[in-house]
């Protein structure tokens, strides 16, 4: 999206058309890259070309996937992972029965045979649809949505759930723990209906004190009340580096479903880092599976070995259902970095706080799932023209942090641009921020690195706010040369001067 708007002369609709010159101009309603896309079909000289924006990048590939996050009568946008995914073939289709001869994206190659490039996209995302719905963690919570996937030999079989020890409480997003001697311990809390529900155990002498907080990720719904149950209860506060970072500054993270809540982490734990509370061993691990940014948290003593995995896992699968959540196909990475540590630490029950049973995956079911994967990095990776899928799937490969500050005027601006390189191999990245009007335009100075693979690299631009700046709130776009690619305004930055 634009940073700063421009005059619109003309809205144009379905069917206006325009006369320019030898040539006929008609507009097409299009949807499915973005609501409200339009394609432009034009004719001259007895051609028919259609301009087709990002709705297809060549035959059986599109640009990126996270722009067809979209919700249905099912769910919401949130739940959405390739929602568009028919809306798009069909724009295309009515595209191609306009008569086209050739499409021209915005992105991506001429394609001179319409019918077979679309037949390709649509055979395409239905393989990469297929492959997700497979083993979705979201045929537990919605299955009226995926009739043709609950079961059968193309899918990986919903677990039964199981009633988890007396020992744990679930309310909301909450997992308690409650030890012998009466102590608690949360993981997570939403809002205050959680903290009423806590406080009632409390007086009821069902439980006799709050002696800490685990959070297994930054998304509203399990953080939003920490700040009010930290005051009521007291007790440390404990996160992997990952989920502590976003919590103590959700300002300087653009994020799906954060909160605008800050949450002082107390301890910041290390991966694999254990220690002792009441009878219970508690090890910390970084799990990044619903999003990178997630933790989980074993627990061991009453005979038994708990893993509380967050939103994770359901008993039917994997919890990837939101492309701007940082999902990483790869060996190693993502999903099937959590499945090869389930598959390590052989809990007997997994928890989900969304789920009020306890569930297990067998062997064989982890050794799907993770079959899977290997799949969609492959069937994925023919979707996009990337050389890896995880830039056609990763909204954030580039990022600005802090992405939002409050300055005054004439106060340096200090931005830090960071890179993600998915492939295997270098790449050369160059960074600026392209300033406001009301600034005076132009553009910062270029900051350049050459990024080793799979590494992150932090790219720093620094900015001098004008003295006379008037108040108000900016987006600040960045743009990137990635190697030959130019890639303007990739992501953006928020100041605000006060």
């Amino acid at each position: 999206m634009l940073a700063e708007g421009f005059r619109v002369d003309h809205a144009l609709t379905e069917g206006d058309t325009i006369e320019w010159g030898p040539a006929r101009i008609t507009v097409i309603a299009t949807p499915g890259h973005t609501d409200g896309a339009l394609t432009y079909l034009v004719e001259v000289d007895g051609r028919r070309v259609a301009f087709t924006g990002d709705l297809i990048y060549a035959p059986g590939q599109v640009y990126e996937l996270y722009s067809m996050q979209k919700g249905n009568e099912f769910v919401c946008d949130y739940h959405g992972f390739l929602g568009t995914r028919e809306q798009t073939v069909a724009s295309l289709r009515k595209v191609q029965a306009a008569g086209v001869e050739t499409l021209v994206p915005a992105h991506g190659v001429v394609m001179p045979d319409p019918a077979a490039a679309i037949d390709a996209l649509e055979a395409q995302l239905k393989t990469c649809y297929d492959d997700y719905a497979a083993i979705s963690a979201l045929r537990w919570y919605f299955p009226q949505m995926f009739p043709t996937y609950l079961d059968g030999p193309h899918v990986m079989p919903i677990r039964k759930g199981q009633a988890p020890p007396s020992f744990l409480r679930n309310v909301s997003t909450t997992w308690a723990i409650i030890s012998e001697s009466g102590a608690a311990f949360i993981m997570d809390c939403w809002n205050a209906d959680v903290i009423a529900e806590i406080q009632r155990w409390r007086d009821a002498g069902e439980i006799t004190s709050v002696e800490g907080l685990w959070i297994t990720h930054y998304h509203y719904d399990h953080t939003e009340g920490i700040p009010e149950f930290k005051r009521v209860f007291g007790g440390p506060v404990i996160a992997d580096p990952a989920v502590a970072q976003i919590a103590a500054n959700p300002l300087a993270w653009r994020l799906t479903c954060n909160t605008a809540n800050t949450i002082p982490v107390d301890h910041w734990t290390a991966h694999g880092e254990r220690w002792q509370w009441r009878e219970f061993t508690m090890t910390a691990y970084h799990f990044p599976g619903q999003t990178l940014y997630h933790d989980a948290l074993l627990v061991e003593g009453r005979g038994l070995r708990m893993l509380f995995v967050g939103d994770s896992f359901t008993p039917a699968g994997i919890d990837d259902y939101c492309a701007h959540n940082r999902n990483f196909l790869g060996a190693g990475v993502g999903f099937d970095r959590c499945l090869a540590l389930v598959e390590e630490l052989k809990p007997d029950m997994l928890f989900n706080p969304h789920v009020d049973v306890a569930f297990d995956f067998t062997p064989e079911e982890i050794a799907c799932m993770r079959a899977n994967l290997a799949k969609r990095e492959k069937s994925f990776g023919a979707l996009f023209p990337w050389d890896h899928p995880n830039y056609g799937m990763d909204d954030c490969w580039v990022y600005c942090t802090p992405y939002e500050q409050h300055l005054a005027p004439g106060a340096i601006f200090h931005l830090d641009v960071m890179v993600t390189n998915h492939s295997t191999v270098p790449h050369n990245a160059a960074v600026r921020a392209a300033l406001p009007r009301a600034w005076g335009g132009g553009h910062s100075h270029e900051t350049t690195a050459i990024i080793p693979p799979k590494t992150v690299a932090r790219l720093p631009i620094h900015v001098t706010l004008p003295y006379d700046a008037k108040p108000g709130r900016f987006a600040i776009p960045v743009d990137l040369r990635y190697d030959e690619l130019t890639l303007p305004q990739i992501n953006e930055a928020v100041v605000e001067i006060r």
